[in-house]
């Protein structure tokens, strides 16, 4: 498959409280998303170079959006309520027939009126049940 941009994004579907999942792709405008690898250093006094070991996996996400959406089951109706969030949700984004899936714990719904008027919004994610996630 030759490279390809990040537009036409197939899949970024977030379940809700009840465990159905939600495309919430019209709601979101960038992502930021991140697979991290904790490293333990085992160099020993006889190297002049790192040495380290490979040790847990993790997963970070950012979502980000231009403006509140209300309407039942977007992305206000799926994350707003701390309550509700306190659930981890099984989040999965597709593109370019790569899948990767993960259960995420959303650890913020942060709202910032802009003086211009405008309503954008943060939704960060941490891993939360233990399972490297993977592209598949």
């Amino acid at each position: 498959m030759p490279k390809q941009s990040g537009l036409g994004w197939t899949t970024l579907d977030i379940d809700d409280v009840g465990s159905t999942a939600r495309d919430l792709r019209n709601d979101f405008n960038s992502l930021q998303g991140a697979t991290p690898l904790a490293v333990q250093d085992i160099t020993g006094l006889d190297k002049f170079a790192f040495e380290r070991l490979a040790l847990m996996g993790d997963m970070s996400i950012t979502i980000n959006g231009a403006a509140l959406n209300p309407d039942a089951n977007k992305s206000h109706d799926v994350l707003a309520n701390i309550t509700d969030r306190r659930t981890p949700r099984t989040t999965t984004i597709v593109i370019g027939g790569q899948t990767l899936a993960a259960t995420i714990l959303y650890t913020d719904y942060s709202l910032n009126r802009g003086a211009d008027g405008s309503l954008p919004f943060t939704i960060p994610g941490v891993l939360s049940d233990g399972n490297i996630p993977a592209w598949a």
